[in-house]
C-alpha cells in the first residue's frame, strides 16, 4: 500500500495521468465539435438538395401547368413526366398539388389513393399563400425521421399550386452513427497507446532528472549556472533546490564577471587603436574593427591566419613567445605593397605595432605564455608631420645660413679694409642691406604662417567691389610686365559684384600669384586675370593664368609645401623664400576657399582660388 501511495505521488504517476487526461479532454472535444459540425453539415446539405429540387420543380411545373380538356391532359402527362424525372434522382416522395390542395400527382406507386385527395400539411398551406421558404421536421408512424419541403408554384404571375417533397433522413443517421462508432474506436486506440507511451515517456523524463539532481549538488561548487523553480517535493523539485543552492553561490561572482566582459568587448570595439589576440601558436583569434580596417582585410580572413605572416614581422621579432613589451614600426601596412598585410598593395601606411605577451598564471605565479596581443596605431600622419619639421627646420636654417653668410663675408671684407674704398663699400652695403631685407621677408612669412597656424590672425571682413579689387592688382603690375615686355589682360566685367573678404589679406594673395606669373614667364608672355560667379551663386572665382615656363606634373602636389620651390636656386635668385603660395593657401581657406594649380611643363600655369560672395546683412552667401 505505502509503496502504491509512492508511486502515485512521484512524477512518473502524475506526467501518465496527466498525459492520459489531455488526451482524453482533447479527443473528447475534439469528438464533440467533429461530430457536431458533421451533423450539422449534413443536415444542411440534404436539406439544401431538397429545396434546390423543389424549387426547380416548382418552375419547370409552372411552365407546363396551363390548359384545359386536352390541354389539361397533356398537362397532366408533362407534369407527370417530370416527377418521374426527378423521382429517379430522390429517394423521397414528390407530390403536384393544385392550388385548392388537392394531390395531382405523387412519384410513389403505393400512394396512388392520395391522388385527388387534399393534402392538409401546413407546409403545404403555407406554399400556396405564396411562402416561398417551407421546411418541416417530421417522424412518422414507423419512427422514422423525414424532411418536408413545400414551394409554391407560379404560372402567368399567380400561385397556380405547390410541389411537396418528403424525404427520409434515415441514411443520414446511419451516416452518422457510423462515424461516432469508429471516432469512439479511435478514442480507445488512442488511450491505450497513450497509456503505453506515457510510462515510457514518464520513465525518459524522470530518469535524467534524478541523475541530474545527484549532479548538481557538485555543480553548486562553481562549474555550471542555472535557476529552476522548486514547485514541490518530487523529483523536479529536488533538482531545483540544488541549482538554486548552486546559483547562490555563483550570482555575484558570475555578475561581475559579465559586467567586465561587456566593458572589454565595448572598448575593444570602440577604441581608435587596431587589437589583434593570438593563441600560444601565434594563430589570430580575436581582430577588432579598427584592425580590420587598417590592414584592409575582412574580420573573417583574418581570424585563424598567423599573426606574424599577416603583419610581416622582422625575423628577430618573430618570437610571439619572447618575454617584455616590444614596439614595432611597420611601414606599408606591416610589409611591402605585395605582403599579406598590405591593404590593397597599399605601401603610404606607417603602423606602429606593440607586441605583449599573455601570461599564463596558476596560484599567482607564472607557467608560461598563452598568446600575444597586438595593439595596431596608425602613425602615418605623425611619421608625415615629423618628417615636415625635420624639412622645416633644415630649410629656415638653409634659408636663414645663406644671407648669414654672406652678411658675414661682407663685413669681414669691409674690416679688411674695403670699407676705405666708397666705390666699393657702397656696393658691399648694398648686397648686405638686400640680404638683411630678405632675410626680414622671410621671419616675417613665418610670423604670418605662425600666426595663421595658432590661429591668431583675426579676419577683417568688408563689403569690397570686386572688379575694383582685380582692376587695382592690374594697375600695380602693369607697368612691372610692360617693362618685362609681357602682355596683361583684365577678363572681367565691371559688374561682376562684392564680395566679403579681408581686402588686404586677398591682395597679398592676388600680388604674390601675380608676381609668380611675373618672374616665370619670360619676354612676349601673356598673363591673364580673369574672375566669375560659380555656379552656387554663393563664390567667386579668381583664376590667374600665364603662358611662363609651367610645372611638371610630379611637382604639382608639393608646390603648397612651405620652402617646396620646383627650381630652388632660379627661385632663390629671383628672391623667392618658398613660403608665398603656402601663406596664399592658408588665407585662401581661413575666407572659407579653395586654391588649385593646373600646369603644363613649358605651357604656362593656371592659378585659380574661390572666395565668397557678399550677402545682405554683412555676411557670406
Amino acid at each position: 500500500m505505502l509503496r502504491g501511495a509512492a508511486f502515485f505521488r512521484s512524477v512518473q504517476a502524475k506526467l501518465i495521468i496527466v498525459y492520459m487526461l489531455l488526451i482524453l479532454i482533447a479527443m473528447q472535444l475534439i469528438g464533440v465539435y467533429f461530430v457536431s459540425a458533421m451533423k450539422a453539415s449534413l443536415t444542411n446539405n440534404f436539406t439544401n438538395d431538397l429545396k434546390e429540387q423543389a424549387e426547380l420543380l416548382s418552375v419547370l411545373a409552372g411552365q407546363n401547368w396551363t390548359g384545359s380538356g386536352e390541354a389539361a391532359e397533356d398537362k397532366t402527362a408533362s407534369l407527370r413526366t417530370l416527377v418521374d424525372n426527378f423521382s429517379s434522382m430522390s429517394s423521397g416522395e414528390i407530390q403536384v398539388i393544385d392550388v385548392s390542395g388537392r394531390v395531382l400527382i405523387t412519384s410513389l406507386s403505393t400512394h396512388a389513393d392520395l391522388v385527388n385527395s387534399k393534402n392538409t400539411q401546413t407546409v403545404v398551406s403555407r406554399a400556396l399563400q405564396g411562402i416561398d421558404d417551407n421546411e418541416e421536421y417530421i417522424v412518422d408512424e414507423d419512427n422514422l425521421r423525414k424532411k418536408v419541403v413545400a414551394k409554391p408554384v407560379f404560372s402567368g404571375g399567380k400561385i397556380v399550386g405547390a410541389i411537396y417533397i418528403v424525404a427520409s433522413m434515415q441514411g443520414l443517421y446511419d451516416t452518422m452513427q457510423r462515424i461516432n462508432s469508429i471516432f469512439i474506436s479511435g478514442v480507445l486506440i488512442a488511450l491505450s497507446l497513450t497509456a503505453v507511451l506515457g510510462v515510457i515517456l514518464a520513465h525518459t523524463v524522470t530518469q535524467p532528472i534524478k541523475e541530474m539532481t545527484k549532479r548538481a549538488t557538485a555543480v553548486a561548487e562553481g562549474r555550471f549556472h542555472v535557476r529552476m523553480p522548486v514547485f514541490g517535493k518530487d523529483e523536479i523539485g529536488q533538482l531545483g533546490e540544488a541549482f538554486n543552492h548552486m546559483t547562490s553561490r555563483l550570482q555575484g561572482v558570475l555578475s561581475l564577471n559579465e559586467e567586465e566582459k561587456e566593458k572589454l568587448s565595448s572598448i575593444l570595439t570602440n577604441m581608435s587603436d587596431g587589437v589583434i589576440a593570438a593563441d600560444e601558436s601565434g594563430s589570430v583569434i580575436l581582430v577588432n574593427r579598427v584592425a580590420s580596417a587598417m590592414l584592409g582585410m575582412r574580420e573573417a580572413d583574418i581570424i585563424g591566419r598567423s599573426i606574424s605572416e599577416l603583419l610581416d614581422l622582422p625575423e628577430e621579432d618573430g618570437d610571439l613567445n619572447a618575454a617584455g613589451l616590444r614596439s614595432i614600426i611597420l611601414g606599408g601596412s606591416g610589409g611591402t605593397p605585395d605582403s599579406p598585410g598590405s591593404p590593397g598593395g597599399r605601401d603610404d601606411l606607417t603602423i606602429k605595432a606593440t607586441l605583449s605577451p599573455i601570461h599564463r598564471r596558476e596560484s599567482g605565479t607564472e607557467i608560461g605564455v598563452s598568446g600575444t596581443i597586438a595593439v595596431l596605431q596608425d602613425v602615418t600622419e605623425q611619421e608625415r608631420l615629423d618628417m615636415l619639421r625635420r624639412e622645416f627646420v633644415a630649410n629656415v636654417s638653409h634659408e636663414l645660413r645663406t644671407p648669414l653668410t654672406t652678411i658675414k663675408s661682407y663685413t669681414e671684407a669691409l674690416e679688411d679694409g674695403a670699407l676705405d674704398d666708397r666705390a666699393v663699400a657702397g656696393r658691399f652695403v648694398g648686397v648686405i642691406q638686400n640680404e638683411t631685407e630678405r632675410m626680414i621677408r622671410l621671419v616675417t612669412d613665418l610670423l604670418q604662417l605662425s600666426r595663421m597656424d595658432s590661429k591668431e590672425t583675426a579676419l577683417r571682413r568688408k563689403k569690397a567691389d570686386l572688379f575694383e579689387l582685380i582692376e587695382e592688382v592690374a594697375e600695380r603690375f602693369a607697368f612691372p610686365l610692360r617693362s618685362k615686355g609681357i602682355e596683361l589682360r583684365l577678363n572681367a566685367s565691371p559688374e561682376l559684384g562684392t564680395v566679403n573678404v579681408d581686402r588686404d589679406q586677398i591682395d597679398q594673395v592676388l600680388d604674390n600669384v601675380v608676381s609668380n606669373a611675373m618672374k616665370y614667364t619670360g619676354e612676349g608672355g601673356r598673363v591673364t586675370l580673369d574672375a566669375h560667379r560659380l555656379e552656387d551663386g554663393r563664390r567667386y572665382a579668381i583664376v590667374v593664368s600665364d603662358t611662363g615656363i609651367g610645372i611638371p606634373k610630379e611637382e604639382i602636389g608639393r608646390i603648397f609645401e612651405r620652402f617646396y620651390r620646383v627650381d630652388k636656386a632660379r627661385s632663390r635668385g629671383m628672391g623667392g623664400t618658398g613660403l608665398g603660395l603656402a601663406i596664399a593657401r592658408e588665407i585662401v581657406e581661413a575666407h572659407g576657399g579653395e586654391i588649385a594649380i593646373e600646369s603644363d611643363l613649358g605651357q604656362g600655369t593656371r592659378v585659380t582660388f574661390t572666395i565668397p560672395a557678399y550677402a545682405e546683412g554683412g555676411g557670406d552667401k
